[in-house]
Formats: structure tokens, C-alpha cells, sequence
């Protein structure tokens, strides 16, 4: 399968300094280091999939797309900051983060839960990138998050193909689903994010400074929650809701988009006075 793009797609050439903001570099950096890290992840699915070839040819192909992600954001960072270097902050990030990798099962409980999760995290990686895409006047960051926000979308539906096949034996009722569905969601306040940002933005500057999980999640999502708006938190609801195989257009849907804006809503104000 030949990928959709590389790097050289990206118009380098039409960079323009001026357009960044200081706000985004922070969190592109961090973004990059955690796209880059995607071989755990395979390494993780494959031995949760360990008699499916089929699935681990597709999370192979994942891995390497998710990982072409984290090089592109991490060159445009060393463009915007030539102090920066995504190499050495990318080994600060794997020496202080690591998920577990010895699993032999899913730790959601089932491979059809699994997927359910990881439709989760592509619907927030492609609202995310989404959201960049439209915050920054940066023309070629807006070009790598176009293309990244459009392979995420790709993933999500890779993994919900699976889904289908897993849940048909495998049979979640609606409640397993939703739960697992928004059990990952809430793990994005996990320390991988935070950590990114600390390897990131904070040891390249100072290797002595100790890691304080708050202040970096605080610094994190301070600024990332600034980017979104409704349209996106609305398409993440819906995204959600049709990885648990409920109607992604019904009155629950309705719910679940107003109450994710709420949530926003609620989050960015309390963010912005913590700081």
C-alpha cells in the first residue's frame, strides 16, 4: 500500500516565520513527540492481535503513518524554533514516558472494547489537528495538520471496520460500549500529553527541572483548549457515538455534543484563570 503522502508533499518552501505563535509551537512540540511514539502502540496491539495478521498488517501501516505524523510536526518545530531539536526532545520523552507493553489482552476487556478505544483517540487526534488547521495563519503547519487530521479520520474508520467484525462474536451490549467509549476519553488527562509537553517545552531549556504533572497539563491544556470550537467538539460527539455503535444522529447525540461544548466551555475559563 503506498502511503498518501510523505514529506516531501509538504511545500516547505512557503513557511512563514511571522505567522507563529508561541502558543501553538508549545503544543505542536508536544504533539510531535507523541505521534512519533507509535511503535509502542503497535507493539502493543500486535500482542493483544497476536493471531489476527490481518488487523496487524493494518496497525503496522498505522504505526508508520502515526510516526510520519510526529516528523513533520517535529521538522516544522525545529523550523519555527531552530533551538529546538525533535530528535533529543523525542529520547527525553521515551526515557520518562512508557506505556506498558508486556499485556496479553486488552486492558479495555475485550479486542472489540480496544477498538472502540482506539476509534476514541483517533476522533481526538482529528478534531485536534482539525482545530489547528483552522486556528494558525502558518500556511505550512496548516497544510500538515489538513493532511494529518485527514489520515486520522482514515484510522478512525480502519479501526471501527474492525470493530464491526470483533463486535459481531464478540457482542458489547450498549453500555460496555459507551462506557469504554468514555472511559478513553477521560484518559487523555493521562501523563502522556503532560510529559510531552514537559520533554518538550521545559528539559531541552532546563535538563534539571523535576517533572510536576499539574503545571505541565495546566500549561498543556491551557493552550490546547483554546483552539477548539463548537463544529469541532460536535464532529468528536458524533465520532464517539458511532465507535460505540449508537446513533451518532439522535437525541443522544444532541446531548453529548452540548455537553461536550459545556465541558469546553467550563474547562477553558477555569484554565485560563489557573494561569
Amino acid at each position: 500500500m503506498s502511503p498518501r503522502w510523505t514529506l516531501d508533499s509538504i511545500p516547505w518552501d512557503k513557511f512563514q516565520p511571522d505567522k507563529v505563535t508561541p502558543d501553538l509551537l508549545a503544543i505542536v512540540k508536544a504533539a510531535s513527540l507523541v505521534e512519533a511514539n507509535a511503535a509502542d502502540y503497535v507493539t502493543y496491539l500486535n500482542r493483544v492481535f497476536v493471531d489476527d495478521a490481518d488487523f496487524r498488517a493494518a496497525a503496522e501501516v498505522w504505526g508508520r503513518e502515526e510516526e510520519q505524523h510526529g516528523a513533520a510536526l517535529g521538522r516544522w518545530a525545529e523550523m519555527a524554533d531552530p533551538q529546538f531539536s525533535f530528535e533529543r526532545s523525542l529520547a527525553l520523552f521515551r526515557d520518562g514516558y512508557r506505556i506498558p507493553l508486556d499485556a496479553e489482552q486488552s486492558v479495555r476487556g475485550s479486542r472489540a472494547g480496544e477498538l472502540i478505544a482506539r476509534c476514541v483517540v483517533e476522533t481526538g487526534t482529528s478534531s485536534f489537528y482539525s482545530a489547528i488547521r483552522d486556528a494558525t495563519e502558518e500556511p505550512v503547519l496548516k497544510e500538515i495538520c489538513r493532511r494529518i487530521a485527514s489520515d486520522e479520520f482514515f484510522h478512525y474508520r480502519l479501526f471501527h471496520k474492525h470493530f464491526k467484525r470483533y463486535q459481531a462474536s464478540e457482542r458489547l451490549g450498549p453500555l460496555a460500549r459507551l462506557k469504554v467509549a468514555f472511559g478513553r476519553a477521560e484518559e487523555a488527562e493521562d501523563d502522556e500529553l503532560a510529559y510531552a509537553y514537559f520533554a518538550a517545552n521545559v528539559l531541552p531549556k532546563d535538563p534539571q527541572t523535576p517533572y510536576d504533572r499539574e503545571t505541565c497539563a495546566h500549561a498543556y491544556w491551557r493552550r490546547a483548549m483554546s483552539l477548539y470550537r463548537r463544529h469541532h467538539v460536535d464532529t468528536a460527539a458524533r465520532m464517539i457515538l458511532r465507535a460505540a455503535a449508537v446513533n451518532p444522529d439522535g437525541r443522544i447525540a444532541d446531548l453529548v455534543s452540548r455537553a461536550g461544548w459545556r465541558y469546553v466551555a467550563w474547562r477553558r475559563e477555569r484554565l485560563a484563570r489557573a494561569a
